[in-house]
Formats: structure tokens, C-alpha cells, sequence
């Protein structure tokens, strides 16, 4: 185990950019830069990858309620910002999902069905209205339509790798690579590169 965890912290401080992907995109309108997007900022990438993880962990339904819920409260995020709704702790809430969604993982908390859906559904919502802010009037389905599927993939990610680490290499490694995404999380949170 402490093999890995020396294997997984420098991986995870090589993904880590020293800004947060919601800077302001020049051009945040196509189905390119929707898809672009969630692939080029570390905390969308952590988070969503957790999120598989944590279903991999919970098994059973879970592996596809959990993602598909992600999916779709995240387009309801958008919706609401590209419908001008304003919700405050936007950007704080994005630095903890990583933290706490790493943390079910390196924890392997168990949760029902119900309240692991409703957890990643809120942090969610908090990603997909950081997507809505930054897009343009003028394509919002395109956009949408790109970091969904994008979404979805970093999630199948997180499955594909879970099932890969916990099959070959143990439960202990799966929990170890949440570990890494904690610190990945909090690095994101304390501004380091």
C-alpha cells in the first residue's frame, strides 16, 4: 500500500494546473470546446473519475445510478446558469467535491443507493453551473451536449480503472488512488501547481 501511495501522489501533482478550469474559456460555444472542456481542468477530472471509483467501491446499481445522475444534474446546473440563476460558492464547492468524493473513495464509504445519487448529484450541479456561466448564448446545446459525453466518459474512466485496480492490484490500491485525489483536492483548494 505504501508502494502505491508513493505511486499515486506524484501522478496526481503531474495533473494539477495551477488555475481552476473556470477561469473564463476564450471560446466556450462549440461541441469541441464542450467536450474540451471537463478534459482540461484537474478538478473536473479528479471529481469525475472519483465518482466512478466510489461506484466501483459501492457496486451493484450504483455503477451506472451514480454517473447517470452526475450526468443529468449537471445539465440541470447548466440549465439554471444559463437561465441566469446565480448560486454562490460555485468555485469552493467544485474544490470540495474532489476532496470529499476522493475521500469516500480512500475511506470506501459505504452509502445507500439513494444518498450516493443525491451526493454526486449536488456536486454535480455545482460543475455543470461553473459550464453554464462560461458558455455562449448562442450554442448551448452543442456545449452541453459535448461535456456531457465528456462527463460520461471521465466517469466510465473511473470505472474502467477502479474494476482494473481492484481486480489486479487490490481494493487497498483503489483506495489509495482516493487518497491522491484528497491531496489532489486540497492542493487545488490551497492555489499550489
Amino acid at each position: 500500500m505504501f508502494r502505491s501511495t508513493l505511486l499515486a501522489v506524484p501522478l496526481t501533482a503531474a495533473l494539477l494546473s495551477p488555475a481552476m478550469a473556470h477561469t473564463g474559456v476564450a471560446e466556450v460555444g462549440s461541441f469541441t470546446s464542450g467536450v474540451a472542456h471537463p478534459l482540461g481542468g484537474t478538478d473536473h477530472i479528479l471529481a469525475m473519475v472519483a465518482v466512478g471509483l466510489w461506484a466501483v467501491l459501492a457496486g451493484g446499481r450504483a455503477l451506472w445510478i451514480w454517473p447517470s445522475t452526475f450526468v443529468a444534474m449537471m445539465l440541470a446546473g447548466f440549465a439554471a446558469a444559463s437561465w441566469g440563476l446565480p448560486i454562490p460558492f460555485v468555485e469552493p464547492a467544485i474544490s470540495l467535491s474532489v476532496v470529499i468524493l476522493g475521500l469516500f473513495v480512500a475511506l470506501a464509504m459505504k452509502a445507500p443507493l439513494g444518498l450516493g445519487a443525491a451526493i454526486a448529484g449536488l456536486f454535480a450541479f455545482f460543475h455543470g453551473h461553473a459550464h453554464g456561466v462560461e458558455a455562449t448564448a448562442a450554442s448551448l446545446t452543442p456545449y452541453a451536449i459535448g461535456f456531457a459525453l465528456a462527463t460520461a466518459g471521465l466517469h466510465a474512466s473511473g470505472i474502467g480503472v477502479g474494476v482494473l485496480v481492484e481486480g489486479c492490484i487490490g481494493r487497498a490500491a483503489l483506495r489509495t488512488i482516493g487518497g491522491a485525489q484528497v491531496l489532489g483536492g486540497l492542493a487545488l483548494m490551497a492555489g499550489l501547481p
